[in-house]
């Protein structure tokens, strides 16, 4: 057997039985990096200090073998994030069809609604409130 065979098995069994990877343990890993940037271009310790914690929690999360709490704490942060990362998908999704579609919100209710580029002066009528306006896409 060679090192990366040897390698790959003791990584195997050091990761069998533990809880892996999740959402929650990237985003502490990423607000970790965001603050050891921080850290570093500001010259600030305390940025250091927390994401050298973030790091050893994330890091505990992941070798875990209290999979149930870990779930429970995933869903929780799934929870609390929910409508932010709604927001982020629909405006990739804004972005890139930016050029076919015309987005607009509703004056009266503000419900996002849009219209295909180049079909002129249109009556819309809101599907929420019922309000009837016109726009120009």
């Amino acid at each position: 057997m060679d090192f990366m065979q040897r390698l790959r098995a003791f990584i195997s069994r050091l990761t069998y039985g533990r809880y892996g990877s999740d959402q929650l343990s990237r985003a502490i890993i990423y607000g970790s990096i965001i603050l050891l940037f921080l850290s570093f271009a500001l010259g600030v310790h305390l940025f250091w200090t927390l994401s050298i914690l973030g790091y050893g929690w994330a890091v505990f999360r992941i070798f875990s073998r209290n999979t149930e709490k870990r779930r429970a704490e995933n869903a929780l942060y799934l929870q609390k994030t929910e409508k932010l990362r709604t927001q982020i998908r629909q405006a990739k999704v804004r972005f890139r069809n930016r050029k076919q579609y015309k987005y607009f919100k509703c004056p009266h209710c503000r419900t996002r609604m849009r219209l295909t580029r180049g079909c002129g002066e249109k009556s819309v009528t809101c599907p929420n409130c019922k309000n009837v306006f016109r726009i120009r896409a």
